[in-house]
């Protein structure tokens, strides 16, 4: 039995793995302190996110340059998925593998999840601190800028809503 492509992949999973249960350690931890509003605490986390998002995305990269050579030693197309040339494998591999392909799949859905709340909290209080300035220093309005890149009045939800009707 061969053991030799399986060991290089499982690793690969593993790492990725790895950093994608980082992540979302780290965007849960983001979302305690958006709730705790430590706001310098939440600019250090997302920080944190940005460095291992990039991290995990060379984890990614990696794992699928390896299937795609592995693919093409195999005669099939390099963009064929791992699950597809999971038959390749011997089969007391084929579990091991697997198992590692539906948690990394689950892990990506529950950190994109999270990475979605914790924007729209960051949207959320952002949207509120601007209403709060311009409420209590209408002059402090912040400028923004349209397609044709000239500074245009800000306009927030409240100035929308009463334009509407």
């Amino acid at each position: 039995m061969n053991v030799l492509p399986f060991v290089p992949l499982v690793e690969l999973l593993r790492s990725e793995l790895s950093a994608y249960g980082g992540l979302l350690a780290l965007f849960d931890q983001q979302q305690a302190l958006l709730w705790s509003r430590e706001v310098q605490a939440v600019a250090e986390a997302s920080l944190e996110i940005e460095a291992l998002a990039t991290e995990s995305a060379r984890h990614r990269e990696a794992r699928e340059l390896w299937v795609a050579r592995f693919a093409v030693e195999n005669s099939r197309p390099p963009d064929s998925s791992l699950r597809q040339l999971l038959p390749l494998f011997p089969a007391d591999q084929r579990a091991l593998i697997d198992a590692l392909i539906v948690e990394v799949n689950h892990l990506v859905h529950r950190v994109r999840r999270r990475a979605r709340q914790n924007h729209s909290l960051l949207a959320r209080a952002v949207e509120l601190h601007r209403e709060a300035v311009a409420t209590l220093h209408p002059a402090a309005r912040p400028r923004t800028y349209a397609a044709s890149g000239r500074v245009g009045a800000f306009t927030g939800p409240a100035a929308a809503l009463s334009a509407t009707g």
